[in-house]
């Protein structure tokens, strides 16, 4: 009898505020980020109403890890010290390496409309933390689309997409944390099993619909809601009214976490000398 990855908790966002007053549902983020490791944070934008996101992110710094940003609905400018300028549009991913250093802002480029994604912070191995910064804006049109099947759509980010019929490169590939990041449209009734590498963990956060995982009894999570699930074991997905969700996967560095607002690194003096160094001008 194959064994299954057991749910260990099902948890609800938190409404917050972050930036120059966005509205946001934080998912991840705060005390125990250790059971999300190699993940440190994961919030949801979500508005029609300008209120909510027009003041955006305006210039603040980063060092330690990696920003992923994931546009859904809207338009999102960002701007950073090193020259690069790109536009995040619908269905487009800005990634990120903060590493030694990026003084950026995330502003909407719109007035008026829908704006929803999620960022997503993957932190980086201690050897890399103060590495060299760099920054990658990926359109639509190069994230492949697959559909599965059994009807399921799947937008592979990162890693490698497989469920045993179809394997699919994301657009992204990270070696030292091995992340796995899918956008899934399920559909009623829908069902997928992608196959992820055994010690790995394993997150689940519903946007849309609801989510069927199996055990005893069967456990249901819904839109708003993030799974966390055991490192080992095959992975059953099904939806009885159908669901969107993303699948965040990866490797645990295993390693001391220790965060300050928009800083990420392994020991408190670090933290200290990131602190001089964004006050002296020398942060990257």
């Amino acid at each position: 009898m194959k064994q299954l990855r057991n749910v260990l908790s099902i948890q609800p966002g938190q409404p917050a505020s972050d930036g120059a007053g966005v509205r946001l549902n934080r998912v991840i983020g705060g005390a125990g980020i250790e059971r999300f490791d190699p993940f440190l944070m994961l919030d949801e934008f979500a508005s029609d109403d300008p209120d909510d996101y027009i003041a955006g992110f305006p210039a603040h710094p980063h060092r330690g890890f990696e920003t992923i940003t994931y546009m859904l609905a809207g338009s999102m400018r960002h701007e950073d010290h090193l020259g690069n300028v790109g536009l995040l549009r619908s269905g487009g991913v800005q990634w990120m390496t903060a590493a030694r250093g990026i003084i950026h802002s995330e502003m909407p480029e719109q007035e008026q409309g829908t704006l929803r994604g999620f960022q997503l912070w993957l932190n980086l191995p201690a050897r890399d933390k103060l590495g060299e910064p760099g920054y990658r804006d990926i359109p639509a049109s190069e994230i492949p689309r697959l559909t599965t099947a059994g009807g399921v759509e799947a937008v592979v980010i990162a890693g490698h997409f497989d469920d045993g019929r179809v394997r699919q490169a994301g657009a992204v590939q990270r070696p030292q944390t091995e992340p796995q990041l899918f956008d899934l449209h399920l559909p009623a009734g829908g069902e997928v099993a992608p196959r992820l590498p055994e010690g790995h963990r394993v997150l689940l956060y519903v946007y849309e619909g609801s989510l069927e995982l199996p055990g005893e009894p069967v456990q249901q999570a819904r839109a708003g809601h993030l799974v966390r699930l055991s490192d080992q074991g095959e992975l059953q997905l099904r939806s009885s009214a159908g669901a969107r969700l993303l699948l965040i996967a990866g490797k645990p560095l295993g390693e001391p976490i220790v965060q300050y607002g928009p800083f990420v690194m392994n020991s408190r003096e670090e933290i200290e000398q990131a602190l001089r160094d964004f006050r002296d001008g020398v942060l990257a």
